[in-house]
């Protein structure tokens, strides 16, 4: 029964939208026809003035406006149309509409709509992929959502590392041990833990007596099969200390050591080479491959307290010799806390860096062979006391830092966070200049879009001729000005990690673009077998629509020409096609249609005669829109 009521539904709906057609919509339908979709979306809003709107004259509404690429109107009607409509076509075309407009959740939501309904689809499949396409500007604050871990107690707490299910901390918990001087808390054990099924991790267990002594044990990272851990621990173990001989203290050196994992425990400690009894080798990290430590110390040759360092892991297991890793990363401060993630992304905590107060987080990257600009982390992730010991999940966007900031339960704590907004920036510095006086152009509308060709924002040129902008890292864009009286350009940014892009827009005089005989536009390109206006198009057309305006009595014959692929009849229709849309879209932009016409000239005038032999170029070069001057213009004046 519900399927028949369904079926009578339909077909009710698809009855009155048929006869809807036939007797109230035939004028507007027969200009729709004759892509004259001014005149037919001026009908079509008559109809709905008079009270006859109905889903089929939205939705036809929506299609010519669509077509001239009217998209706040588009949008409006596209909304209006599927109120009583679930067409998949018309919900894609309605998320279109609504990104062109800037309403990015809003078109992913009708995105996820149109790919729940046709999964298999190329276009629904590619968003599914990624469906945060959209990039955002990138604000300068929050980037990470961070809370309390709820295993913190009323001593230290640090660092977070996950390996077979459990997550390895140091902590200061352990009653049994001894006070350590430095902050009158228990020396640091490594303790595990395990994730509950709310999300939460507990349990907190002490590792055995092979790993934790009675002196400090702290952070640890793991070979990429999850056994081999690496671990720091004060060289007094070792019984490498110096005594100060007047006050009879014992001062010790941190070392690095290796554990293996024998069934479900920790045992054969060993000591690395690397370790000296005249400095401190600590906070180890090992690449995702497993070919090289990161550490820090405060070896001979640094260029501060404590510096980041590398070593090769040699196949045989043993280390290499330490490499500094220079002084983009390493100040006359400390950098310690290093942590190397899956995609490279080196990581570390450093108070010579410029922060927010005490040790903060920051980050570089290793491209060809250089290390990108180190930059902050920034809040909530940084704060104006110590944050340190920071791992990520690249895949899930997730992990830990530690922090003795206010409001912690002790003098250490470990927070949990997610990434909310992609880390790394650019600041792209777009600067507007006359191409001839070289003067800026102040109140130039600029735009920026990402690599897909989404509007991401604009704003107008302030009085230097500048205008910036905040991209996202290894992402290429395209910056887009406009002015008034000048010839409207594009320009590509190339994907960086540079902190700043300086991009200078030469902008020439819209004169240069008018010929005695025609208006000379970049090739407006259309959409294989199609002939609606792309925003490409619609870009090229609207430096026509200025010169137009600039001179009222000019008067042009928009001409559209193909390739010599296909019939001559075909290709005939198919460039009076795109001639009239042509036509129709300056007609949309306010000018009036006696001053515009539409004539396909098909494969009659071909620019290249290249027979049956032409290349992709040749036949590129045929595929053409002319605009030629009938009358009027700055030559008549």
């Amino acid at each position: 029964m519900k399927n028949f009521k369904t079926l009578l539904f339909v077909a009710l709906i698809s009855s009155f939208c048929l006869n809807a057609q036939n007797n109230d919509t035939k004028k507007a339908d027969k200009q729709f026809a004759r892509f004259e979709f001014v005149k037919a979306a001026e009908s079509y809003n008559k109809l709905i003035e008079k009270g006859k709107g109905s889903p089929y004259v939205y939705g036809q509404l929506a299609e010519s406006y669509y077509n001239i690429f009217n998209t706040v109107e588009a949008e409006k009607w596209y909304a209006k149309a599927l109120e009583s409509s679930e067409d998949p076509e018309m919900i894609y075309k309605y998320s279109q509409m609504l990104k062109a407009n800037g309403k990015y959740d809003e078109s992913n939501a009708q995105m996820e709509k149109f790919a729940s309904m046709r999964p298999s689809d190329n276009r629904a499949t590619a968003y599914r992929k990624n469906p945060n396409y959209l990039p955002k500007i990138l604000d300068q604050g929050k980037k990470f959502n961070v809370q309390s871990a709820g295993f913190n107690t009323a001593q230290s707490e640090f660092g977070g590392t996950i390996n077979d299910g459990k997550l390895y901390i140091a902590s200061g918990r352990n009653d049994n041990r001894k006070n350590y001087g430095w902050n009158q808390e228990p020396f640091l054990d490594i303790y595990t833990l395990t994730k509950n099924t709310d999300g939460a991790y507990d349990g907190a267990t002490l590792m055995n007596d092979q790993i934790n002594t009675k002196f400090h044990e702290g952070l640890v990272s793991f070979s990429p099969d999850g056994k081999t851990m690496y671990f720091s621990r004060e060289s007094y173990f070792e019984k490498v200390f110096e005594k100060d001989s007047t006050s009879n203290t014992r001062f010790s050196q941190l070392y690095l050591f290796k554990a293996t994992k024998l069934g479900d425990d920790w045992d054969t400690v060993e000591a690395l080479s690397i370790n000296s009894e005249n400095y401190s080798v600590k906070n180890p990290s090992v690449s995702a491959d497993g070919k090289t430590l990161y550490f820090s110390s405060d070896m001979p040759g640094g260029y501060g307290l404590y510096d980041v360092y590398k070593a090769p892991i040699n196949d045989d297991g043993t280390i290499g010799t330490p490499e500094n890793l220079g002084q983009k990363v390493n100040t006359e401060a400390q950098e310690m806390f290093p942590y190397i993630s899956s995609n490279n992304t080196l990581y570390f905590s450093s108070n010579g860096h410029l922060g927010l107060g005490g040790m903060d987080v920051f980050y570089t990257k290793v491209i060809d062979g250089k290390l990108a600009p180190v930059r902050n982390v920034g809040i909530p992730i940084n704060s104006n006391a110590d944050d340190f010991a920071f791992t990520i999940d690249e895949e899930a966007e997730e992990g830990f830092v530690s922090s003795n900031r206010d409001g912690g339960q002790g003098s250490d704590d470990v927070y949990l966070f997610k990434k909310l907004q992609p880390l790394c920036d650019v600041l792209v510095v777009a600067t507007i200049l006359d191409d001839k006086t070289r003067e800026p152009i102040a109140g130039a509308t600029v735009s920026i879009y990402d690599a897909e060709g989404n509007k991401l924002t604009s704003k107008p040129s302030n009085e230097q001729g500048i205008a910036e902008f905040i991209i996202e890292c290894d992402k290429q864009a395209e910056l887009e000005a406009i002015a008034e009286d000048y010839e409207s350009k594009k320009v590509t940014v190339s994907a960086t990690s540079e902190e700043e892009v300086p991009v200078q827009i030469s902008l020439s005089p819209i004169e240069e673009i008018i010929t005695p005989e025609q208006i000379v536009l970049n090739p407006i390109f259309f959409e294989f077998d199609k002939s609606n206006i792309t925003a490409q198009a619609a870009f090229e057309l609207d430096k026509l629509v200025e010169i137009m305006n600039k001179y009222p009595d000019l008067v042009i014959n928009a001409t559209s020409h193909t390739d010599s692929r296909g019939s001559d009849a075909y290709n005939q229709r198919l460039s009076q096609r795109r001639a009239k849309s042509t036509q129709q879209y300056v007609i949309s932009k306010g000018i009036d249609e006696s001053r515009i016409s539409a004539e396909g000239k098909g494969e009659s005038e071909l620019k290249v005669d290249c027979g049956a032999n032409c290349t992709d170029e040749q036949h590129q070069e045929n595929r053409r829109s002319e605009f030629l001057i009938v009358s009027g213009g700055p030559q008549q004046q």
